[in-house]
């Protein structure tokens, strides 16, 4: 199994490990596509050598281009769109330093290389990190004794053949042999070859019942493999596939899940053909109670159904639906825009190709729910499964299925259950593979993971909370009632879906502090984001009309990820933003920090996700005065960049002295070395006036601010005019008197 096989089979902490080791200059998607090639090379030895480092990075382009025909080949036009970016990029860093490419990868393998160590030692001192792992390495130890046991049954049918002959060439050669040299041969030679004979025909009989006995045994073992891939690993990987549908780890290699199924199907045909074999060698010689004719039969029917079982399992959905302009929001579709799903069939055996053609069906069993809207499935909805050269499986992709609503009578009543975004409706997929040998024909389905049928994009956001409620809470994905009466969610369950939402489109997901601030609004402080305090589905999504907000909890969460992927993306990744905390909380780290430290929060009553900021002051006894400024929508950050409003943020102390109070980003990083790299103007080298151009077009350049105005009634209760350290030694060194009249003076001059 290759390296990047294994990773993606560890534990979601280990795998949050490996996302860190991949960045824009080397993106995970050139690991995962080019993974057999690039566990090839040596690239250490590449990283020491100029001239090779120059080969390889041509080679990485070379199979970069390779794999962008086989996109084209497949019409995916948004991982071509990608592989071009990729390529573009590594030119624009490599291409005149192609040994700091081969560093990085290399770099890289070796620390993928550590994770999986840790992953192993952590198993092997009792922890659950690498048990799936482990099992992984039994079951791959199970297919080997599965194939170990057809190629010894293989050999010991070929050496029954050959002893069987022999023996025919014995027994017609002695009967010839009596028949023409009767009078010839003395009794004793005759008798002694007669011995010979039958002593092979024991031998013979022997090794006939040694072949049933290891034809069983194999299919024993090949039970005992398909009912682990049947009743085990299939569902754990549908398992998986729902938990990356909701923005938890990339599914693991269904590559892998393929080639034990192909093991199994490959083994079940070769006893097929041993059964064939051992009929040919009844025909030639067969005796009373020869085990061949008594268990033949047997054995043939219960390779079949075992053959049937496994090959009506073997249509899986590899890819959900999903709208391509929503990649990060699958199985919520809206009517009227193109979708695409690909279906896989784990069995890759050349025989099967263009064999199989798969029909598409939507809401095929759910013609009895009242209420329930009804849709047509239109676009090519009929597919022929073919081999995929990338890794020879035989795969199918719809690309351009679009979903029309029936306007039937009374299609939506007032009787109707549920709303838009809390229905549910399926996909499934329809096929027959009739098998050469036996003529025997296998229905195939598969059916994808419930789906949301949206009219209009608002809908979408309250559409995915369905969608991650339902995949949260269950596996069922023929229940599409879910919504009538949905279950409570543990905080442990959904805390986790949480920080989903947000590693799935940032570099960083939620610290348990950040957690601990969300389970307190939902389960209330004295819970103490209690692992087991459930959560009901209103209060999840539902709007609560309190303290004048009109909004859900989702609908919060759901802004702020809006407002964090189109203006804070880089902040947030570098952990500059600390996002989720209660004022109570802000209160208490600020409070012990320097004047004009200061942190960055989002806002608890924007709907639409807000960020402020707020920082710390003291007054003349040194107790800490707190100011938030109005917090900056959307709307705000699109006018100008949050670094840049840090960097030229204004407090009007008085009305001609404007002072930018911030300093030191929690805890004490200086303003702009956190954000220097952020400024869209660079703030140490102002750029000078153009006086030609200003002088042409008559006006003078400008640059928008955000400055707070304080009122002079509240310069007496916060403004310091000194540093809290030179305030703190004058107070050790000068009368409390002396001092109030130094401060009154130093106010009045100023």
């Amino acid at each position: 199994m290759s390296q990047w096989c294994q990773l993606q089979m560890l534990d979601s902490k280990y795998l949050e490990q490996v996302d860190l080791l991949y960045d824009d200059s080397f993106p995970m998607d050139i690991r995962d596509y080019l993974s057999k090639w690039i566990e090839s090379i040596d690239w250490d030895s590449v990283a020491g050598q100029e001239s090779l480092a120059v080969v390889r990075f041509h080679d990485l382009l070379a199979q970069l281009d390779d794999q962008h025909s086989r996109f084209a080949l497949e019409n995916n036009f948004l991982q071509q769109h990608n592989c071009r970016k990729i390529k573009r990029n590594l030119q624009d860093r490599f291409q005149d330093d192609p040994v700091h490419m081969a560093m990085i990868i290399s770099k890289n393998l070796k620390n993928e290389r550590a994770i999986l160590a840790c992953a192993k030692s952590a198993m092997e001192g009792g922890g659950m990190a690498s048990a799936m792992v482990v099992e992984k390495q039994k079951l791959g130890g199970k297919v080997q004794e599965m194939r170990d046991r057809a190629q010894v049954a293989d050999q010991t049918i070929k050496n029954l053949e050959d002893q069987q002959d022999e023996y025919d060439f014995k027994f017609n050669t002695l009967r010839n042999r009596e028949n023409e040299l009767n009078d010839v041969m003395m009794p004793k030679e005759l008798e002694k070859e007669k011995m010979i004979i039958n002593r092979m025909c024991l031998d013979l009989k022997a090794k006939r019942q040694d072949v049933i006995l290891q034809l069983t045994d194999l299919l024993n073992v090949t039970q005992a493999l398909l009912s682990d891939l049947i009743s085990e690993e299939l569902p754990e990987w549908k398992r998986r596939q729902q938990i990356a549908c909701i923005g938890g780890p990339p599914n693991a290699c269904l590559d892998q899940l393929q080639s034990w199924f192909t093991a199994v199907a490959e083994t079940l045909q070769q006893f097929r053909q041993h059964l064939k074999k051992l009929q040919e060698l009844e025909q030639k010689f067969t005796y009373e109670s020869d085990p061949i004719t008594m268990k033949k039969d047997f054995l043939e029917v219960r390779a079949l159904e075992m053959l049937k079982n496994l090959l009506s399992n073997t249509l899986v959905v590899e890819r959900q639906p999903c709208m391509p302009t929503h990649p990060q929001r699958p199985l919520v579709l809206k009517t009227a825009i193109q979708f695409t799903v690909k279906l896989r069939f784990l069995v890759k055996l050349p025989e099967f190709n263009y064999q199989l053609k798969v029909k598409a069906v939507f809401d095929k069993d759910v013609t009895d729910k009242k209420g329930f809207r009804r849709f047509n499935i239109l676009g090519t909805h009929i597919k022929v499964m073919n081999m995929e050269e990338s890794n020879g499986s035989l795969a199918a992709e719809f690309r351009h299925l679009q979903l029309k609503e029936q306007k039937l009578q009374g299609n939506r009543t007032s009787e109707s259950p549920l709303i838009v975004t809390k229905e549910l409706h399926s996909l499934s997929f329809e096929s027959e593979l009739q098998l050469s040998q036996s003529g025997t024909k296998i229905k195939l389905e598969a059916l994808s993971l419930p789906v949301v049928v949206i009219s209009n994009v608002c809908q979408l956001p309250s559409g995915w909370a369905s969608i991650l409620w339902y995949n949260m809470l269950t596996n069922e994905p023929k229940n599409l009632e879910f919504f009538l009466s949905p279950p409570s969610a543990k905080w442990s369950e959904l805390s986790e879906v949480l920080g989903w939402q947000f590693s799935s489109i940032t570099k960083r997901g939620l610290s348990q502090e950040q957690l601990n601030m969300l389970a307190d609004k939902l389960l209330g402080p004295k819970a103490q984001g209690n692992p087991e305090g459930l959560i009901p589905w209103n209060k999840f999504c539902k709007a609560q009309n309190s303290n004048e907000k009109s909004f859900s909890f989702w609908s919060w969460i759901e802004g702020i990820l809006d407002l964090i992927k189109r203006h804070l993306l880089f902040l947030w990744n570098d952990g500059f933003v600390m996002g989720f905390i209660s004022k109570e909380r802000e209160k208490a780290l600020l409070s012990d920090k320097c004047p004009g430290t200061f942190l960055l929060r989002f806002s608890e009553s924007s709907k639409e996700g807000a960020v402020t900021f707020t920082w710390i002051e003291h007054d003349m006894h040194y107790k800490p005065i707190f100011h938030s400024v109005v917090p900056y929508t959307k709307k705000d950050l699109t006018a100008v960049p949050l670094a840049d409003i840090i960097r030229t943020y204004k407090v009007m102390a008085t009305d001609d002295i404007p002072d930018n109070p911030l300093r030191f980003l929690y805890p004490d990083i200086p303003k702009d070395i956190a954000f220097k790299k952020y400024y869209t103007k660079n703030s140490e080298a102002p750029e000078p006036m153009d006086v030609d151009n200003t002088e042409k077009s008559g006006y003078m350049k400008t640059e928008l601010i955000s400055v707070s105005e304080v009122h002079p009634a509240r310069l007496q209760e916060k403004m310091m005019p000194m540093s809290p350290d030179v305030y703190r030694y004058l107070e050790q060194s000068v009368s409390t008197a002396d001092l109030d009249a130094m401060t009154a003076d130093f106010q009045d001059q100023n």
